[in-house]
């Protein structure tokens, strides 16, 4: 599969049609991200790397590193980590706090705020540097030290994080958080102000492609039981409430971050990682979304 060909043919396209959507400006500090910044990198299972644009360029990566902190700790809270988080798409926007008191303090998935704050809080208990090692975990399935915490960033969510802080306080107030909100939030904080490459996010997702094995660090990560629900998650949950579009246009497991990113993959071929800052009025970005659908067309694969 000539998958160079096939991105750049992607790329081209869709700077053709050059549809505009807007830069994320609840958090300030990612109001000033050039707009027409845009790059895909693809991943092959033998670790072959494929990229175009700027995809060397690194960015905030936002809600898709809670991929990378519900692997952390999947395996060892499984079963008992779902009594505390559902698996169900929210079908609301990915901040609800109407949707968390209606459920009685049960996020209904672990991509949503409320889901990915539970996460941090199972990280807090697990972990006694949880931030320190989101890093080296993340920089041992990406197979380099590859990413940072882009601090402007991370006291930009901090210093507008009221709403996030109340879901914390909520989520304690039913039990279901165990740690000190602070020290959960400033976890939180952290991992979504992490910035990294396309190249080095899609080398990250690759054990996803791989039933769990990284091919970059060497090992299991996850058990392919665990790997493919993650999957399942991913594709039913990792685009908040445009997750159902996701699947109907592109058909692929995968994350989006408001920093405009999207990480995907297609098990037992590749991982990819796709950015553009501009996004929809759902919040995920637009070219990024559409470079995936016409990479799904041209390939004539998804997983239906």
């Amino acid at each position: 599969m000539d998958y160079q060909s096939i991105i750049e043919e992607v790329y081209q396209e869709v700077q053709q049609e050059n549809q505009r959507g807007k830069v994320a400006n609840y958090i300030p500090e990612l109001a000033h991200v050039n707009p027409d910044q845009f790059g895909i990198a693809l991943v092959d299972l033998q670790g072959n790397v494929f990229a175009v644009g700027d995809s060397q360029i690194p960015f905030s990566i936002q809600s898709i590193s809670k991929v990378h902190t519900l692997t952390m700790v999947f395996p060892k809270f499984d079963p008992q980590l779902w009594s505390r988080v559902n698996v169900e798409p929210s079908g609301n926007p990915f901040n609800s706090i109407a949707q968390l008191e209606y459920e009685k303090g049960i996020p209904r998935n672990p991509f949503i705020n409320a889901g990915a704050l539970v996460i941090a809080d199972a990280l807090c208990s697990k972990y006694d540097h949880p931030t320190e090692q989101i890093l080296e975990f993340i920089n041992e399935i990406a197979g380099k030290n590859s990413v940072s915490i882009n601090s402007a960033v991370k006291n930009s969510e901090k210093n507008h994080g009221e709403r996030n802080t109340a879901l914390a306080y909520f989520l304690k107030s039913y039990k279901n958080f165990d740690n000190p909100v602070d020290q959960v939030l400033e976890v939180y904080f952290s991992h979504c102000a992490m910035e990294m490459t396309c190249e080095d996010l899609a080398r990250s997702f690759s054990f996803l492609a791989n039933d769990g094995y990284s091919i970059f660090g060497e090992r299991k990560i996850l058990s392919e039981s665990h790997a493919r629900r993650i999957n399942a998650l991913m594709l039913t949950c990792g685009f908040y409430d445009e997750a159902g579009e996701f699947a109907y246009r592109v058909g692929l497991p995968g994350k989006s971050g408001v920093g405009g990113g999207v990480a995907a993959v297609m098990p037992h071929k590749f991982s990819i990682a796709v950015w553009c800052p501009e996004l929809n009025e759902k919040g995920n970005s637009v070219k990024a979304i559409r470079a995936l659908e016409l990479l799904t067309d041209k390939l004539s694969f998804s997983l239906f």
